[in-house]
Protein backbone atom coordinates (compact mmCIF):
# COMPACT_ATOMS: atom_id res chain seq x y z
CA UNK A 1 0.00 0.00 0.00
CA UNK A 2 3.03 2.07 0.74
CA UNK A 3 4.18 1.60 -2.37
CA UNK A 4 1.31 2.89 -4.57
CA UNK A 5 1.04 5.92 -2.33
CA UNK A 6 4.99 6.67 -2.47
CA UNK A 7 4.60 6.86 -6.32
CA UNK A 8 2.21 10.02 -6.45
CA UNK A 9 3.33 13.24 -5.86
CA UNK A 10 -0.36 14.35 -5.56
CA UNK A 11 -1.09 16.31 -2.53
CA UNK A 12 -4.86 15.43 -2.94
CA UNK A 13 -3.87 11.90 -2.54
CA UNK A 14 -1.33 12.26 0.54
CA UNK A 15 -4.30 13.93 2.44
CA UNK A 16 -6.70 10.53 2.19
CA UNK A 17 -7.11 8.75 5.49
CA UNK A 18 -6.45 5.04 5.93
CA UNK A 19 -9.51 3.76 6.30
CA UNK A 20 -9.91 5.11 2.78
CA UNK A 21 -6.45 4.21 1.35
CA UNK A 22 -7.55 0.66 2.21
CA UNK A 23 -9.52 1.09 -1.02
CA UNK A 24 -6.83 2.03 -3.36
CA UNK A 25 -5.73 -0.80 -5.38
CA UNK A 26 -2.60 -0.96 -7.77
CA UNK A 27 -3.31 0.12 -11.23
CA UNK A 28 -0.84 -2.49 -12.55
CA UNK A 29 -0.53 -1.08 -15.86
CA UNK A 30 0.88 -3.90 -17.66
CA UNK A 31 -2.05 -5.69 -17.55
CA UNK A 32 -3.67 -4.23 -20.17
CA UNK A 33 -4.02 -6.40 -23.15
CA UNK A 34 -3.11 -4.87 -26.45
CA UNK A 35 -7.15 -5.72 -27.06
CA UNK A 36 -7.91 -3.14 -24.16
CA UNK A 37 -5.82 -0.63 -25.63
CA UNK A 38 -7.24 -0.98 -29.01
CA UNK A 39 -11.13 -0.83 -27.35
CA UNK A 40 -10.15 2.14 -25.34
CA UNK A 41 -8.87 3.98 -28.97
CA UNK A 42 -12.51 2.96 -30.26
CA UNK A 43 -14.22 4.59 -27.87
CA UNK A 44 -12.79 7.50 -27.24
CA UNK A 45 -12.55 8.40 -31.45
CA UNK A 46 -16.14 7.05 -31.60
CA UNK A 47 -16.96 9.23 -28.38
CA UNK A 48 -14.84 12.76 -29.90
CA UNK A 49 -15.95 12.38 -33.29
CA UNK A 50 -19.63 12.24 -32.15
CA UNK A 51 -19.09 14.29 -28.68
CA UNK A 52 -17.78 17.38 -30.29
CA UNK A 53 -21.27 18.21 -31.45
CA UNK A 54 -23.54 17.03 -28.28
CA UNK A 55 -21.17 17.28 -25.10
CA UNK A 56 -21.15 20.42 -23.11
CA UNK A 57 -17.85 22.16 -24.31
CA UNK A 58 -16.54 21.93 -20.42
CA UNK A 59 -15.99 18.22 -21.31
CA UNK A 60 -14.43 18.91 -24.37
CA UNK A 61 -11.90 21.55 -22.80
CA UNK A 62 -11.10 19.15 -20.14
CA UNK A 63 -9.99 16.17 -22.02
CA UNK A 64 -6.92 18.11 -23.25
CA UNK A 65 -6.39 20.05 -19.95
CA UNK A 66 -6.47 16.12 -18.03
CA UNK A 67 -3.92 15.09 -20.62
CA UNK A 68 -6.60 11.96 -21.27
CA UNK A 69 -5.54 10.99 -25.17
CA UNK A 70 -7.07 8.82 -27.62
CA UNK A 71 -4.26 6.18 -28.51
CA UNK A 72 -3.88 4.38 -24.52
CA UNK A 73 -5.41 4.16 -21.39
CA UNK A 74 -4.78 6.41 -19.12
CA UNK A 75 -1.55 5.94 -16.63
CA UNK A 76 -2.62 6.74 -13.25
CA UNK A 77 0.50 8.06 -12.38
CA UNK A 78 0.16 10.57 -15.09
CA UNK A 79 -3.48 12.11 -14.36
CA UNK A 80 -1.71 12.72 -11.11
CA UNK A 81 0.71 15.06 -12.47
CA UNK A 82 -2.06 16.37 -14.29
CA UNK A 83 -5.26 16.50 -11.95
CA UNK A 84 -2.96 17.86 -9.21
CA UNK A 85 -2.52 21.09 -10.99
CA UNK A 86 -6.49 21.35 -10.80
CA UNK A 87 -6.43 20.96 -7.56
CA UNK A 88 -8.03 17.20 -7.85
CA UNK A 89 -6.23 13.64 -7.49
CA UNK A 90 -6.82 9.99 -8.23
CA UNK A 91 -6.62 6.41 -7.40
CA UNK A 92 -7.49 2.46 -8.65
CA UNK A 93 -10.16 1.05 -6.62
CA UNK A 94 -11.58 -2.38 -7.11
CA UNK A 95 -15.44 -1.56 -8.78
CA UNK A 96 -18.03 -0.34 -7.02
CA UNK A 97 -17.51 1.30 -3.80
CA UNK A 98 -19.67 1.67 -1.02
CA UNK A 99 -21.49 5.03 -1.75
CA UNK A 100 -20.41 6.61 1.52
CA UNK A 101 -16.31 5.90 1.03
CA UNK A 102 -17.26 6.96 -3.02
CA UNK A 103 -18.50 10.14 -2.03
CA UNK A 104 -16.11 10.82 1.15
CA UNK A 105 -13.30 10.22 -1.80
CA UNK A 106 -14.59 13.36 -3.82
CA UNK A 107 -14.96 15.41 -0.44
CA UNK A 108 -10.97 15.37 -0.36
CA UNK A 109 -11.24 15.99 -3.87
CA UNK A 110 -9.78 12.61 -4.86
CA UNK A 111 -11.50 10.69 -8.06
CA UNK A 112 -11.75 7.05 -8.22
CA UNK A 113 -10.96 4.89 -11.38
CA UNK A 114 -11.77 1.67 -11.79
CA UNK A 115 -8.44 -0.30 -12.92
CA UNK A 116 -10.21 -2.76 -14.96
CA UNK A 117 -11.71 -2.10 -18.52
CA UNK A 118 -14.59 -3.24 -20.08
CA UNK A 119 -14.76 -6.40 -22.02
CA UNK A 120 -15.05 -5.76 -25.90
CA UNK A 121 -18.44 -7.84 -25.98
CA UNK A 122 -19.55 -5.24 -23.40
CA UNK A 123 -18.02 -2.40 -25.41
CA UNK A 124 -20.90 -0.02 -26.24
CA UNK A 125 -22.27 -0.09 -21.98
CA UNK A 126 -21.18 -2.14 -19.04
CA UNK A 127 -23.23 -2.10 -15.93
CA UNK A 128 -19.85 -2.54 -14.05
CA UNK A 129 -17.28 0.96 -13.32
CA UNK A 130 -14.11 0.83 -15.51
CA UNK A 131 -11.52 3.04 -16.73
CA UNK A 132 -13.39 4.32 -19.70
CA UNK A 133 -16.37 5.45 -17.39
CA UNK A 134 -14.27 6.89 -14.73
CA UNK A 135 -10.77 8.67 -16.95
CA UNK A 136 -12.79 9.03 -19.82
CA UNK A 137 -15.97 10.12 -17.84
CA UNK A 138 -15.88 11.78 -15.14
CA UNK A 139 -12.54 13.18 -15.43
CA UNK A 140 -12.34 15.57 -18.29
CA UNK A 141 -15.52 17.89 -16.29
CA UNK A 142 -13.83 18.08 -13.53
CA UNK A 143 -11.34 20.58 -14.80
CA UNK A 144 -14.36 23.11 -14.90
CA UNK A 145 -13.82 25.21 -11.70
CA UNK A 146 -17.89 25.23 -11.13
CA UNK A 147 -18.60 21.68 -12.00
CA UNK A 148 -15.41 20.46 -9.76
CA UNK A 149 -16.68 22.55 -6.64
CA UNK A 150 -20.33 20.71 -7.36
CA UNK A 151 -18.49 17.60 -6.75
CA UNK A 152 -16.41 18.15 -3.95
CA UNK A 153 -19.53 19.62 -1.78
CA UNK A 154 -21.52 17.08 -3.29
CA UNK A 155 -19.25 14.50 -1.36
CA UNK A 156 -18.72 16.48 1.49
CA UNK A 157 -22.68 15.88 2.07
CA UNK A 158 -23.28 12.99 0.37
CA UNK A 159 -20.87 10.75 2.56
CA UNK A 160 -22.89 12.10 5.89
CA UNK A 161 -25.94 10.83 4.71
CA UNK A 162 -27.51 8.29 7.05
CA UNK A 163 -27.62 5.04 5.05
CA UNK A 164 -30.71 2.24 6.08
CA UNK A 165 -29.81 -1.27 7.18
CA UNK A 166 -30.88 -2.12 3.83
CA UNK A 167 -28.49 0.01 1.93
CA UNK A 168 -25.77 -1.96 2.46
CA UNK A 169 -27.35 -4.64 1.48
CA UNK A 170 -28.18 -3.90 -1.82
CA UNK A 171 -24.74 -2.30 -2.61
CA UNK A 172 -23.20 -4.93 -2.11
CA UNK A 173 -26.27 -7.66 -4.58
CA UNK A 174 -25.83 -4.61 -6.95
CA UNK A 175 -21.78 -4.79 -6.92
CA UNK A 176 -22.05 -8.72 -7.30
CA UNK A 177 -24.18 -8.45 -10.83
CA UNK A 178 -21.49 -5.75 -12.38
CA UNK A 179 -19.16 -8.11 -11.28
CA UNK A 180 -20.53 -11.25 -13.20
CA UNK A 181 -22.18 -9.52 -15.97
CA UNK A 182 -18.75 -8.02 -16.44
CA UNK A 183 -17.11 -11.91 -16.24
CA UNK A 184 -17.25 -13.15 -19.93
CA UNK A 185 -17.07 -16.88 -17.80
CA UNK A 186 -20.25 -16.33 -16.11
CA UNK A 187 -23.07 -18.62 -16.44
CA UNK A 188 -26.22 -17.07 -17.65
CA UNK A 189 -28.13 -18.44 -14.78
CA UNK A 190 -25.85 -16.98 -12.40
CA UNK A 191 -26.31 -13.55 -13.77
CA UNK A 192 -30.12 -13.93 -14.06
CA UNK A 193 -30.16 -15.07 -10.26
CA UNK A 194 -28.06 -11.85 -9.34
CA UNK A 195 -31.03 -9.58 -10.91
CA UNK A 196 -33.55 -11.81 -9.03
CA UNK A 197 -31.39 -10.81 -5.76
CA UNK A 198 -31.45 -6.89 -6.28
CA UNK A 199 -34.98 -7.30 -7.00
CA UNK A 200 -36.12 -9.37 -4.11
CA UNK A 201 -34.13 -6.52 -1.97
CA UNK A 202 -35.48 -3.54 -4.03
CA UNK A 203 -39.13 -4.56 -3.10
CA UNK A 204 -38.19 -4.90 0.86
CA UNK A 205 -36.23 -1.62 1.38
CA UNK A 206 -39.22 0.07 2.89
CA UNK A 207 -38.90 4.08 2.91
CA UNK A 208 -35.66 4.90 0.99
CA UNK A 209 -33.34 6.70 2.90
CA UNK A 210 -31.29 9.95 3.06
CA UNK A 211 -28.35 7.98 1.31
CA UNK A 212 -30.67 6.32 -1.50
CA UNK A 213 -32.27 9.83 -1.91
CA UNK A 214 -28.70 11.55 -2.62
CA UNK A 215 -27.47 8.93 -4.47
CA UNK A 216 -30.54 9.29 -6.82
CA UNK A 217 -29.53 13.12 -7.25
CA UNK A 218 -25.76 12.10 -7.87
CA UNK A 219 -26.96 9.41 -10.59
CA UNK A 220 -29.30 12.28 -12.46
CA UNK A 221 -26.51 14.58 -12.86
CA UNK A 222 -22.85 13.45 -12.34
CA UNK A 223 -23.77 10.07 -14.11
CA UNK A 224 -26.75 11.39 -16.54
CA UNK A 225 -27.03 14.72 -16.19
CA UNK A 226 -27.30 16.93 -19.15
CA UNK A 227 -27.11 20.78 -19.39
CA UNK A 228 -28.44 23.47 -21.29
CA UNK A 229 -31.45 24.39 -23.07
CA UNK A 230 -34.64 21.49 -22.69
CA UNK A 231 -35.04 21.88 -26.10
CA UNK A 232 -31.45 20.98 -27.75
CA UNK A 233 -29.20 19.65 -24.14
CA UNK A 234 -25.79 19.16 -24.23
CA UNK A 235 -24.32 15.80 -22.33
CA UNK A 236 -22.41 16.13 -19.12
CA UNK A 237 -23.35 12.82 -17.35
CA UNK A 238 -19.83 10.47 -16.86
CA UNK A 239 -22.05 6.99 -17.59
CA UNK A 240 -23.55 9.17 -20.91
CA UNK A 241 -19.99 10.37 -22.29
CA UNK A 242 -18.67 6.91 -21.67
CA UNK A 243 -21.31 5.05 -23.62
CA UNK A 244 -20.99 5.26 -27.08
CA UNK A 245 -24.31 3.58 -27.23
CA UNK A 246 -26.38 5.80 -24.59
CA UNK A 247 -24.91 8.97 -25.68
CA UNK A 248 -26.54 8.84 -28.88
CA UNK A 249 -29.96 7.15 -27.98
CA UNK A 250 -30.22 9.84 -24.65
CA UNK A 251 -30.78 12.84 -27.02
CA UNK A 252 -33.62 10.64 -29.22
CA UNK A 253 -37.39 11.99 -28.67
CA UNK A 254 -38.39 8.72 -26.81
CA UNK A 255 -36.08 9.33 -23.54
CA UNK A 256 -37.98 11.88 -21.63
CA UNK A 257 -36.34 14.96 -20.89
CA UNK A 258 -37.40 16.68 -17.71
CA UNK A 259 -35.77 20.09 -15.68
CA UNK A 260 -33.61 19.27 -13.16
CA UNK A 261 -34.98 20.08 -9.50
CA UNK A 262 -35.39 18.52 -6.28
CA UNK A 263 -38.07 15.45 -7.13
CA UNK A 264 -34.77 13.90 -8.78
CA UNK A 265 -34.41 12.68 -5.34
CA UNK A 266 -37.35 10.37 -5.51
CA UNK A 267 -36.97 8.89 -8.98
CA UNK A 268 -34.76 5.54 -8.93
CA UNK A 269 -32.37 4.38 -11.11
CA UNK A 270 -31.94 0.88 -12.97
CA UNK A 271 -28.24 0.24 -13.71
CA UNK A 272 -28.91 -2.09 -16.05
CA UNK A 273 -31.00 -0.72 -18.27
CA UNK A 274 -30.84 2.30 -20.77
CA UNK A 275 -32.83 4.91 -18.69
CA UNK A 276 -36.42 6.05 -19.84
CA UNK A 277 -35.97 10.02 -18.69
CA UNK A 278 -32.95 12.24 -17.71
CA UNK A 279 -32.76 15.43 -16.42
CA UNK A 280 -31.54 18.67 -17.30
CA UNK A 281 -30.03 21.18 -15.66
CA UNK A 282 -29.56 25.45 -16.69
CA UNK A 283 -25.64 25.01 -15.48
CA UNK A 284 -23.29 24.12 -13.01
CA UNK A 285 -24.39 26.34 -10.14
CA UNK A 286 -27.63 25.44 -10.43
CA UNK A 287 -26.96 21.81 -9.39
CA UNK A 288 -25.28 22.72 -6.18
CA UNK A 289 -28.27 25.26 -5.17
CA UNK A 290 -30.47 21.93 -5.81
CA UNK A 291 -27.92 20.44 -3.16
CA UNK A 292 -27.93 22.36 -1.01
CA UNK A 293 -32.11 22.79 -0.69
CA UNK A 294 -31.78 18.57 -0.43
CA UNK A 295 -28.67 19.17 2.78
CA UNK A 296 -31.16 21.57 4.11
CA UNK A 297 -33.82 18.77 4.93
CA UNK A 298 -31.26 16.22 5.80
CA UNK A 299 -30.37 14.95 9.67
CA UNK A 300 -27.22 16.65 9.04
CA UNK A 301 -28.55 20.20 9.19
CA UNK A 302 -31.75 20.06 11.29
CA UNK A 303 -30.71 17.32 14.11
CA UNK A 304 -33.48 16.41 16.28
CA UNK A 305 -35.36 13.68 17.26
CA UNK A 306 -36.49 12.81 13.59
CA UNK A 307 -32.38 12.61 12.86
CA UNK A 308 -31.66 10.59 15.90
CA UNK A 309 -35.00 8.47 14.59
CA UNK A 310 -32.98 7.63 11.43
CA UNK A 311 -29.19 7.10 13.26
CA UNK A 312 -31.46 4.40 15.15
CA UNK A 313 -33.18 2.77 12.01
CA UNK A 314 -29.89 2.92 10.20
CA UNK A 315 -28.43 0.31 12.69
CA UNK A 316 -24.80 1.65 11.63
CA UNK A 317 -22.27 4.22 13.58
CA UNK A 318 -23.86 7.45 13.56
CA UNK A 319 -22.87 10.51 15.23
CA UNK A 320 -25.30 13.05 17.11
CA UNK A 321 -23.95 16.68 17.45
CA UNK A 322 -24.93 18.74 20.77
CA UNK A 323 -25.69 22.42 20.96
CA UNK A 324 -21.95 22.68 22.83
CA UNK A 325 -20.55 21.19 19.84
CA UNK A 326 -19.95 17.79 21.57
CA UNK A 327 -20.39 14.61 19.07
CA UNK A 328 -21.85 11.39 19.95
CA UNK A 329 -20.64 8.36 17.71
CA UNK A 330 -21.82 4.79 17.76
CA UNK A 331 -24.31 2.79 16.57
CA UNK A 332 -27.49 4.27 18.57
CA UNK A 333 -30.48 2.10 19.74
CA UNK A 334 -32.70 4.39 22.21
CA UNK A 335 -34.33 8.04 22.15
CA UNK A 336 -36.67 8.54 25.27
CA UNK A 337 -39.66 11.69 24.52
CA UNK A 338 -41.38 13.93 25.76
CA UNK A 339 -44.10 16.16 24.37
CA UNK A 340 -42.31 15.41 20.97
CA UNK A 341 -38.91 16.63 22.13
CA UNK A 342 -35.51 14.62 22.47
CA UNK A 343 -34.69 14.17 26.59
CA UNK A 344 -32.43 11.11 26.26
CA UNK A 345 -30.76 9.06 23.77
CA UNK A 346 -27.93 5.84 23.95
CA UNK A 347 -25.57 4.04 22.14
CA UNK A 348 -24.95 0.48 22.20
CA UNK A 349 -21.94 0.42 20.55
CA UNK A 350 -18.02 1.32 21.52
CA UNK A 351 -18.63 4.71 21.46
CA UNK A 352 -16.52 7.63 20.96
CA UNK A 353 -16.60 11.72 21.85
CA UNK A 354 -15.33 14.28 19.68
CA UNK A 355 -15.63 18.20 19.60
CA UNK A 356 -14.97 19.57 16.10
CA UNK A 357 -14.47 16.37 14.45
CA UNK A 358 -11.32 15.72 17.04
CA UNK A 359 -11.93 12.82 19.12
CA UNK A 360 -11.39 14.08 22.88
CA UNK A 361 -8.48 12.38 24.65
CA UNK A 362 -9.71 9.34 26.91
CA UNK A 363 -12.85 9.26 24.93
CA UNK A 364 -12.47 6.20 22.32
CA UNK A 365 -13.87 3.51 21.53
CA UNK A 366 -11.68 1.10 24.10
CA UNK A 367 -12.85 3.59 27.24
CA UNK A 368 -16.59 3.48 26.22
CA UNK A 369 -16.75 0.09 24.96
CA UNK A 370 -20.15 -1.11 26.24
CA UNK A 371 -22.18 2.20 24.50
CA UNK A 372 -23.13 5.84 25.74
CA UNK A 373 -25.97 7.76 27.09
CA UNK A 374 -26.98 11.10 28.23
CA UNK A 375 -29.67 13.51 28.64
CA UNK A 376 -30.36 16.53 26.29
CA UNK A 377 -32.26 19.66 27.64
CA UNK A 378 -32.96 22.21 30.05
CA UNK A 379 -32.11 21.91 33.75
CA UNK A 380 -35.33 22.56 35.45
CA UNK A 381 -36.32 25.87 36.40
CA UNK A 382 -33.25 27.29 34.07
CA UNK A 383 -33.19 29.39 30.69
CA UNK A 384 -30.01 29.18 30.40
CA UNK A 385 -28.25 26.24 28.81
CA UNK A 386 -26.02 24.09 30.58
CA UNK A 387 -23.37 24.65 28.47
CA UNK A 388 -23.41 28.34 28.42
CA UNK A 389 -23.12 28.44 32.03
CA UNK A 390 -19.66 29.98 34.04
CA UNK A 391 -18.26 28.79 36.95
CA UNK A 392 -20.05 30.66 39.00
CA UNK A 393 -23.24 29.81 38.08
CA UNK A 394 -22.90 26.57 38.16
CA UNK A 395 -21.52 26.97 41.74
CA UNK A 396 -24.49 28.83 42.41
CA UNK A 397 -26.46 25.89 41.48
CA UNK A 398 -24.67 23.01 43.55
CA UNK A 399 -22.64 21.86 40.53
CA UNK A 400 -18.97 22.17 41.26
CA UNK A 401 -16.46 19.35 40.99
CA UNK A 402 -15.47 17.34 43.83
CA UNK A 403 -19.16 17.95 45.60
CA UNK A 404 -22.25 15.62 45.40
CA UNK A 405 -24.33 17.16 42.49
CA UNK A 406 -28.30 16.31 42.21
CA UNK A 407 -29.42 17.99 38.65
CA UNK A 408 -33.06 17.37 37.24
CA UNK A 409 -33.95 18.08 33.86
CA UNK A 410 -36.82 20.23 32.64
CA UNK A 411 -37.84 17.06 31.10
CA UNK A 412 -38.14 15.02 34.39
CA UNK A 413 -34.50 13.33 34.01
CA UNK A 414 -32.70 13.36 37.02
CA UNK A 415 -28.76 12.92 37.32
CA UNK A 416 -27.14 12.57 40.81
CA UNK A 417 -23.57 11.87 41.79
CA UNK A 418 -20.12 12.85 42.94
CA UNK A 419 -18.74 15.41 39.64
CA UNK A 420 -15.28 14.73 39.00
CA UNK A 421 -14.49 16.67 36.01
CA UNK A 422 -16.17 19.30 33.72
CA UNK A 423 -14.74 19.33 29.80
CA UNK A 424 -14.53 22.99 28.18
CA UNK A 425 -14.18 23.36 24.65
CA UNK A 426 -12.00 25.78 23.10
CA UNK A 427 -15.25 28.27 23.40
CA UNK A 428 -15.34 28.28 27.17
CA UNK A 429 -18.74 26.33 27.30
CA UNK A 430 -19.04 23.06 29.01
CA UNK A 431 -18.88 20.21 27.35
CA UNK A 432 -18.78 17.17 29.13
CA UNK A 433 -19.26 16.38 32.70
CA UNK A 434 -18.27 13.27 34.50
CA UNK A 435 -19.33 11.61 38.06
CA UNK A 436 -18.59 8.53 40.24
CA UNK A 437 -21.70 6.82 42.26
CA UNK A 438 -23.94 7.92 39.90
CA UNK A 439 -27.64 7.36 39.32
CA UNK A 440 -29.49 7.99 36.18
CA UNK A 441 -33.10 8.16 35.94
CA UNK A 442 -36.58 8.99 34.36
CA UNK A 443 -39.89 8.57 35.66
CA UNK A 444 -38.24 5.55 38.36
CA UNK A 445 -36.68 4.25 35.70
CA UNK A 446 -32.72 3.33 36.05
CA UNK A 447 -31.01 4.65 33.20
CA UNK A 448 -27.41 5.04 34.36
CA UNK A 449 -26.02 2.50 38.18
CA UNK A 450 -23.18 3.36 40.00
CA UNK A 451 -22.11 -0.06 39.52
CA UNK A 452 -21.55 0.55 35.91
CA UNK A 453 -18.47 2.93 36.40
CA UNK A 454 -18.05 6.26 35.86
CA UNK A 455 -20.68 8.09 34.43
CA UNK A 456 -19.89 10.81 31.17
CA UNK A 457 -22.42 12.89 30.81
CA UNK A 458 -22.70 15.24 27.42
CA UNK A 459 -24.28 18.52 27.97
CA UNK A 460 -25.92 20.45 25.26
CA UNK A 461 -29.45 21.88 25.00
CA UNK A 462 -30.41 20.32 21.94
CA UNK A 463 -29.52 17.82 19.30
CA UNK A 464 -28.00 20.08 16.56
CA UNK A 465 -26.70 17.49 13.84
CA UNK A 466 -26.53 13.92 13.19
CA UNK A 467 -24.82 12.36 10.23
CA UNK A 468 -23.65 9.15 8.96
CA UNK A 469 -20.42 8.15 10.34
CA UNK A 470 -18.21 8.90 12.50
CA UNK A 471 -16.99 12.29 13.52
CA UNK A 472 -13.40 11.89 13.76
CA UNK A 473 -13.41 9.05 11.28
CA UNK A 474 -9.52 8.46 10.74
CA UNK A 475 -9.83 7.37 14.37
CA UNK A 476 -13.03 5.62 14.60
CA UNK A 477 -12.87 3.78 11.14
CA UNK A 478 -9.54 2.15 11.13
CA UNK A 479 -11.40 -1.09 10.86
CA UNK A 480 -14.36 0.31 8.28
CA UNK A 481 -17.42 -2.69 8.27
CA UNK A 482 -18.33 -1.29 4.67
CA UNK A 483 -15.68 -2.76 2.63
CA UNK A 484 -17.20 -5.21 -0.25
CA UNK A 485 -16.20 -8.81 0.54
CA UNK A 486 -16.20 -9.95 -2.99
CA UNK A 487 -13.37 -8.87 -5.34
CA UNK A 488 -13.89 -8.12 -9.09
CA UNK A 489 -12.81 -10.98 -11.35
CA UNK A 490 -9.41 -11.08 -12.93
CA UNK A 491 -10.49 -12.53 -16.56
CA UNK A 492 -8.77 -16.04 -17.52
CA UNK A 493 -8.58 -15.87 -20.96
CA UNK A 494 -9.02 -18.74 -23.34
CA UNK A 495 -5.61 -20.14 -25.34
CA UNK A 496 -6.94 -18.92 -27.90
CA UNK A 497 -8.26 -15.46 -27.09
CA UNK A 498 -4.27 -14.98 -26.14
CA UNK A 499 -3.16 -15.69 -29.13
CA UNK A 500 -5.85 -13.00 -30.28
CA UNK A 501 -4.62 -10.77 -27.89
CA UNK A 502 -0.89 -11.54 -29.88
CA UNK A 503 -1.94 -10.11 -33.44
CA UNK A 504 -3.32 -6.74 -31.68
CA UNK A 505 0.14 -6.57 -30.12
CA UNK A 506 1.72 -6.93 -32.93
CA UNK A 507 -1.00 -4.18 -34.93
CA UNK A 508 -0.13 -1.97 -32.48
CA UNK A 509 3.38 -2.52 -32.37
CA UNK A 510 3.32 -1.31 -36.09
CA UNK A 511 1.17 1.61 -35.34
CA UNK A 512 3.80 2.63 -32.68
CA UNK A 513 6.97 2.16 -35.32
CA UNK A 514 8.13 -0.73 -33.27
CA UNK A 515 7.31 -3.23 -36.34
CA UNK A 516 7.72 -2.17 -40.07
CA UNK A 517 4.71 -2.06 -41.51
CA UNK A 518 5.05 -5.39 -43.91
CA UNK A 519 4.57 -6.83 -40.69
CA UNK A 520 0.60 -6.57 -40.77
CA UNK A 521 0.54 -9.55 -43.85
CA UNK A 522 1.36 -12.35 -41.16
CA UNK A 523 -1.47 -10.69 -39.06
CA UNK A 524 -3.96 -10.73 -41.68
CA UNK A 525 -3.60 -14.42 -42.91
CA UNK A 526 -4.18 -15.54 -38.77
CA UNK A 527 -6.78 -12.76 -38.10
CA UNK A 528 -9.12 -14.06 -40.77
CA UNK A 529 -9.51 -17.14 -38.35
CA UNK A 530 -11.11 -15.00 -35.87
CA UNK A 531 -14.40 -14.64 -36.84
CA UNK A 532 -15.68 -13.00 -33.77
CA UNK A 533 -13.33 -10.86 -33.68
CA UNK A 534 -13.65 -7.45 -35.95
CA UNK A 535 -12.04 -4.77 -33.66
CA UNK A 536 -8.68 -5.78 -34.88
CA UNK A 537 -9.66 -5.70 -38.47
CA UNK A 538 -11.03 -2.24 -37.40
CA UNK A 539 -7.27 -1.37 -36.49
CA UNK A 540 -5.46 -3.37 -39.35
CA UNK A 541 -7.39 -1.42 -41.63
CA UNK A 542 -6.28 1.99 -39.92
CA UNK A 543 -2.79 1.61 -40.63
CA UNK A 544 -2.83 -0.58 -43.66
CA UNK A 545 -1.04 0.91 -46.85
CA UNK A 546 -1.59 -1.82 -49.39
CA UNK A 547 -4.74 -0.66 -51.20
CA UNK A 548 -5.64 -4.67 -52.49
CA UNK A 549 -4.95 -5.84 -48.64
CA UNK A 550 -7.19 -2.47 -47.64
CA UNK A 551 -10.45 -4.08 -50.02
CA UNK A 552 -10.02 -7.26 -48.57
CA UNK A 553 -10.13 -5.90 -45.27
CA UNK A 554 -13.05 -4.09 -46.04
CA UNK A 555 -14.90 -6.55 -47.91
CA UNK A 556 -14.24 -9.30 -44.76
CA UNK A 557 -15.38 -6.16 -41.78
CA UNK A 558 -19.01 -5.58 -44.22
CA UNK A 559 -19.66 -9.80 -43.70
CA UNK A 560 -19.92 -8.88 -40.14
CA UNK A 561 -24.34 -8.79 -40.29
CA UNK A 562 -24.57 -9.69 -36.32
CA UNK A 563 -27.02 -7.10 -34.80
CA UNK A 564 -24.75 -7.18 -31.96
CA UNK A 565 -21.99 -5.77 -33.60
CA UNK A 566 -22.90 -4.51 -37.11
CA UNK A 567 -23.88 -0.93 -36.27
CA UNK A 568 -19.89 -0.74 -34.36
CA UNK A 569 -18.32 -2.00 -37.54
CA UNK A 570 -19.75 0.46 -39.95
CA UNK A 571 -19.10 2.96 -37.14
CA UNK A 572 -15.43 1.84 -37.37
CA UNK A 573 -15.20 1.83 -40.91
CA UNK A 574 -16.56 5.41 -41.12
CA UNK A 575 -13.88 6.74 -38.44
CA UNK A 576 -10.74 4.95 -40.70
CA UNK A 577 -12.14 4.94 -44.55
Amino acid sequence: MKTIFNDFNNPQVAKLPDHLRQFVVDQDYSNYTALDHALWRYVMRKNISYLKNVADVSYLDGLEKTGITIDAIPNIKDMNDILGEIGWGCVCVDGFLPPSSFMEFQAYKVLVIAADIRQIEHIEYTPAPDIIHEAAGHAPIIADPMYAEYLRLFGEIGSKAISSSKDFELYEAIRHLSIVKEDPNTEANEIKEAELEISRIQQNMGEPSEMAKIRNLHWWTVEYGLIGDVSKPKIYGAGLLSSIGESESCLKDHVKKIPYSIEAANQPFDITEPQPQLYITPSYSYLTQVLEQFANGMALRTGGIEGVRKAIESQNTCTSEYSSGIQVSGTFNKLIESNGELIYLSTSSPTALAWQNKELVGHGKDYHKDGFSSPVGLLKGESMPLESMTIEQLSSLGIESSKWVDMEFESGVKVSGKLINIVKNMKGENILMSFEDCTVTYNEEALFLPEWGMYDMAIGQKITSVFSGAADRPVFSKDNPFVPSEKTHKINYSSKRKELHKLYQKVRDVRNGDLPNEAIYPVWVELVNYEEDWLCAIELLEICEDKILSSEIIEFLKKKNEESIKHLVEEGLSLVV
